[in-house]
């Protein structure tokens, strides 16, 4: 199958490497969102209202929204610097279909959701990962097939 036939799940996040989206809501401040950021290693927070993906937190927003006009991170609650309603993608949506989006969009993370329900978010990182697995497989396929000719 060509990479970007792929679909998101279970090509590029397989049920065994699926983590939980780190999450908050709102009301949670900046600083909140940086520190789990820092803590976890990740680069973005949804931001949840309920059951419903709200918007998404970002070091680009953190950077842009926060710190380069001067607000107090422990003041400034999400819901002031998130970007709301953020594009999401289905866990059938192909890989190309994706980064097309994050390409067009300029975006780095996408929300993954089923039917309303949050699944996971995925990354350009993940994407990338993908790919390259997949024409190294492509490509070990194609070397057995001419050593058998």
């Amino acid at each position: 199958m060509l990479p970007h036939q792929h679909t998101t799940i279970p090509h590029v996040l397989a049920p065994d490497q699926e983590r939980a989206p780190i999450t908050l809501t709102p009301d949670d401040t900046a600083r909140r969102a940086a520190e789990l950021m820092a803590e976890k290693r990740i680069g973005a927070v949804l931001i949840m209202a309920g059951d419903r993906v709200a918007g998404i937190f970002t070091e680009r927003d953190l950077a842009t929204r926060v710190v380069a006009p001067g607000r107090d991170p422990d003041a400034t609650k999400l819901a002031q610097v998130m970007t709301r309603d953020p594009d999401t993608i289905a866990p059938d949506d192909t890989v190309r279909g994706a980064l097309n989006l994050m390409a067009g969009k300029r975006y780095r993370h996408l929300p993954v959701v089923d039917h309303g329900r949050l699944v996971a978010i995925i990354s350009i990182r993940d994407l990338r990962r993908s790919v390259i697995e997949q024409l190294e497989t492509d490509i070990l396929m194609l070397a057995e097939a001419l050593l058998k000719m």
